[in-house]
């Protein structure tokens, strides 16, 4: 299956580099999730936060995905990892869920990759998008 293409704001890619380098520095993630995501932002598309189309996730979108294999829906909030709380479905961007739905557009399906294998999700719709909130605002 083809990856789809990753857009991610150059203010979000700025402050997720950021926060790899202090997690870099304090070994506070597993090494290979923070390589994983360094990876990512390195081959994504840099949009300007005015610019990115309202079916992108970006940091803080809430986002419903489907699992293909049961077709249940899921909601997370896409957060740094300081914010995550799973119990108010928060999930940190550096989790496999969130590496996998960052920078992603509604319909794509995605694999989530984890210790103990794949798991194929669909991006059902992003639900709020803090620059779309930003434009309606302003």
């Amino acid at each position: 299956m083809e990856t789809p293409e990753i857009r991610i704001t150059n203010s979000d890619r700025q402050r997720l580099g950021t926060m790899l380098d202090r997690a870099y520095a304090a070994a506070i993630e597993p090494r290979d999730q923070l390589h994983r995501l360094e990876m990512e932002l390195e081959h994504a598309l840099g949009v300007e936060e005015g610019d990115v189309p309202p079916y992108v996730v970006t940091m803080d979108s809430t986002v419903e995905i489907i699992d293909l294999e049961s077709g249940d829906p899921e909601t997370y909030t896409l957060v740094y990892p300081e914010q995550a709380d799973i119990t108010r479905n928060q999930i940190s961007v550096v989790a496999p869920v969130g590496r996998a739905i960052l920078g992603r557009s509604v319909g794509d399906v995605v694999a989530v990759v984890t210790p103990s294998g794949e798991w194929w999700i669909k991006i059902a719709a992003v639900r709020y998008q803090p620059e779309r909130a930003k434009l309606q605002h302003a």
